[in-house]
Protein backbone atom coordinates (compact mmCIF):
# COMPACT_ATOMS: atom_id res chain seq x y z
CA UNK A 1 0.00 0.00 0.00
CA UNK A 2 1.39 3.63 -0.96
CA UNK A 3 1.07 5.97 2.23
CA UNK A 4 -1.31 9.17 1.44
CA UNK A 5 1.83 11.58 1.16
CA UNK A 6 3.21 9.37 -1.98
CA UNK A 7 -0.10 9.63 -3.55
CA UNK A 8 -0.76 13.21 -2.63
CA UNK A 9 2.78 14.40 -3.83
CA UNK A 10 2.29 12.13 -7.46
CA UNK A 11 -1.05 13.62 -7.94
CA UNK A 12 0.97 17.30 -8.43
CA UNK A 13 -0.65 20.47 -7.45
CA UNK A 14 -3.94 21.65 -8.12
CA UNK A 15 -4.93 23.26 -10.98
CA UNK A 16 -4.74 27.18 -11.46
CA UNK A 17 -8.64 28.38 -11.14
CA UNK A 18 -10.34 24.95 -10.34
CA UNK A 19 -12.04 25.05 -7.00
CA UNK A 20 -11.24 23.05 -4.20
CA UNK A 21 -13.76 19.74 -3.63
CA UNK A 22 -12.96 19.79 0.28
CA UNK A 23 -15.06 23.61 -0.19
CA UNK A 24 -17.24 22.73 -2.12
CA UNK A 25 -18.33 19.55 0.08
CA UNK A 26 -18.09 22.24 3.04
CA UNK A 27 -20.36 24.16 1.28
CA UNK A 28 -23.42 21.92 0.80
CA UNK A 29 -22.93 20.86 4.40
CA UNK A 30 -24.20 24.07 5.34
CA UNK A 31 -26.60 24.28 3.29
CA UNK A 32 -28.31 21.01 4.47
CA UNK A 33 -27.44 22.16 8.09
CA UNK A 34 -29.37 25.92 7.73
CA UNK A 35 -32.39 23.51 5.59
CA UNK A 36 -32.56 21.32 8.57
CA UNK A 37 -32.85 23.96 11.06
CA UNK A 38 -34.65 26.38 9.06
CA UNK A 39 -37.30 23.88 7.39
CA UNK A 40 -37.01 20.26 8.55
CA UNK A 41 -37.03 20.70 12.76
CA UNK A 42 -39.47 23.15 13.45
CA UNK A 43 -42.18 21.04 10.80
CA UNK A 44 -41.31 17.99 12.73
CA UNK A 45 -41.66 19.51 16.38
CA UNK A 46 -45.47 20.56 15.26
CA UNK A 47 -46.23 17.83 13.81
CA UNK A 48 -45.01 15.98 17.39
CA UNK A 49 -46.99 18.28 19.12
CA UNK A 50 -49.78 17.59 16.69
CA UNK A 51 -49.58 14.11 17.56
CA UNK A 52 -50.02 14.68 20.84
CA UNK A 53 -53.00 16.81 20.71
CA UNK A 54 -55.16 14.33 19.15
CA UNK A 55 -54.37 11.07 21.14
CA UNK A 56 -55.66 13.45 24.31
CA UNK A 57 -58.92 14.28 22.49
CA UNK A 58 -61.65 13.21 24.47
CA UNK A 59 -65.72 13.39 23.95
CA UNK A 60 -66.52 17.47 24.12
CA UNK A 61 -63.62 18.48 23.27
CA UNK A 62 -63.73 21.58 20.17
CA UNK A 63 -61.90 20.78 17.36
CA UNK A 64 -60.91 22.29 14.08
CA UNK A 65 -61.03 19.57 10.50
CA UNK A 66 -58.39 20.35 8.65
CA UNK A 67 -61.19 21.04 5.94
CA UNK A 68 -62.03 24.27 8.10
CA UNK A 69 -65.22 22.96 9.79
CA UNK A 70 -65.64 23.66 13.32
CA UNK A 71 -67.17 20.62 15.60
CA UNK A 72 -67.64 18.91 19.07
CA UNK A 73 -66.14 15.30 19.21
CA UNK A 74 -69.37 13.08 20.31
CA UNK A 75 -66.96 9.52 20.22
CA UNK A 76 -63.88 8.13 19.12
CA UNK A 77 -62.58 4.91 17.47
CA UNK A 78 -59.64 3.22 16.84
CA UNK A 79 -58.64 5.67 13.82
CA UNK A 80 -61.93 7.88 13.65
CA UNK A 81 -63.68 10.98 15.88
CA UNK A 82 -67.66 11.02 15.81
CA UNK A 83 -68.00 14.73 14.94
CA UNK A 84 -70.80 16.67 16.13
CA UNK A 85 -70.83 19.46 13.25
CA UNK A 86 -75.02 21.06 13.75
CA UNK A 87 -77.34 20.18 16.04
CA UNK A 88 -78.13 17.01 14.32
CA UNK A 89 -75.41 16.29 11.75
CA UNK A 90 -72.60 13.79 13.56
CA UNK A 91 -69.81 12.98 10.28
CA UNK A 92 -66.85 10.49 10.73
CA UNK A 93 -63.52 12.00 10.46
CA UNK A 94 -60.41 10.43 10.65
CA UNK A 95 -57.94 11.65 13.21
CA UNK A 96 -55.42 12.75 11.26
CA UNK A 97 -58.40 15.17 10.04
CA UNK A 98 -57.75 17.23 13.32
CA UNK A 99 -55.99 20.66 12.71
CA UNK A 100 -56.19 21.86 16.36
CA UNK A 101 -58.28 22.66 19.01
CA UNK A 102 -60.80 25.40 18.56
CA UNK A 103 -59.47 28.62 20.47
CA UNK A 104 -61.99 29.75 23.40
CA UNK A 105 -63.14 32.93 22.72
CA UNK A 106 -63.95 32.32 18.45
CA UNK A 107 -65.42 35.41 17.42
CA UNK A 108 -69.36 35.14 17.60
CA UNK A 109 -72.02 36.26 14.32
CA UNK A 110 -72.18 40.13 14.48
CA UNK A 111 -75.98 41.69 13.95
CA UNK A 112 -76.20 44.42 11.54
Amino acid sequence: MASTSILLALAGPGRPGEPNPLASLVMMGLIFAIFYFVLILPMRRKQKKLEELVKGLKSGDRVVLSSGIFGTIVGAEDDAFLVRVDDKTRIKVLKSAVAGLQATGTASKTEN
